[in-house]
């Protein structure tokens, strides 16, 4: 029974010993690294199908489950790309370029331009603040004469922070609309920031999503300080910081597990489920303010 391997210079047909049929890749570092990205996302190549067709043949890779019979026991095909004409510096700069697409990707993530987002709408407000506080407190004085440039300044970053706000929300609504939906774009935008990115937050167990932001009370609890921390920054949505004390608890609870259920669609099968989590949510909130 013939096998099918793939390196990064070809793909072969074997029989453990010997090679009975080859696809060389192309000498060309560009096309390697688009070769060996397709790999790397799962994808079986033009040259796989090619030299499997009409053929009974056996992989080790899963990746070529469809169009071989897996199994673990297919002998590993000894050769060196050298035999073939090909050298490590051609694999070398194949994966420098290939690095680079990776981060590049890496730095085109929308959530990761909604993570800057919200850290930039985090740093306006505070600065809006400071002026708002400077203002208040140079019209307190009798000659209270060049204040109309903070004045005007003030003005600029609302109308920068708006600008923001409104990307913000386009881009929630993009890539987590059942997020953005269940508890709104910004706090939304929150916690994917603390967690690192949106699927992060997906991974992320509901009792992990229930406390974040609240890092430090729980790490001053590690150290025998205090008490478990109930809620983190999802203590700020309303239907959690409006019920009494006692029952914010379980309400965060309950809303980081529906929290958690949103994200995993958002990322994973991209149904929309906000209207039965709202609804789920409100429930739970109006059982709580009536026991």
């Amino acid at each position: 029974m013939p096998y099918i391997s793939t390196t990064w210079f070809g793909v072969f047909l074997h029989d453990g010993r010997r090679i009975l049929k080859k696809k060389l890749f192309p000498k060309d570092p560009e096309k390697i690294c688009g070769i060996l990205k397709e790999i790397s996302s799962g994808k079986v190549l033009e040259e796989e199908v090619e030299l499997a067709k009409g053929e009974d043949v056996s992989t080790r890779e899963e990746r070529l489950s469809g169009i071989a019979r897996y199994s673990k026991n297919v002998p590993h095909l000894d050769i060196e790309p050298t035999d073939f004409g090909f050298d490590h510096d051609l694999l070398r700069e194949a994966l420098i370029m290939l690095s680079k697409d990776k981060v590049e990707e890496e730095l085109c993530r929308e959530d990761l331009q909604v993570i800057q987002l919200i850290k930039g709408l985090k740093e306006l407000r505070k600065i809006s603040n400071l002026l708002m506080e400077r203002i208040a407190e140079w019209k307190n004085i009798p000659a209270h004469e060049g204040v109309e440039s903070l004045e005007e300044l003030l003005k600029d970053v609302e109308k920068v922070s708006d600008g923001l706000k409104k990307r913000l929300e386009e881009k929630m609504h993009a890539i987590a609309p059942n997020l953005c939906s269940l508890i709104g774009p910004t706090l939304g935008a929150e916690l994917i920031a603390l967690a690192g990115g949106l699927e992060k937050l997906a991974k992320l167990p509901a009792s992990s999503i229930q406390i974040l932001g609240a890092e430090k009370a729980l790490f001053r609890y590690k150290q025998g300080i205090g008490t478990p921390p109930k809620h983190g920054i999802i203590f700020r949505y309303h239907l959690v910081r409006s019920l009494r004390t006692k029952k914010r608890g379980k309400m965060a609870r309950f809303l980081a597990n529906k929290i958690s259920m949103a994200v995993r669609a958002d990322v994973f099968t991209k149904k929309r489920i906000d209207d039965e989590l709202g609804r789920e949510v409100e429930e739970m909130y109006s059982s709580l303010k009536r026991d």
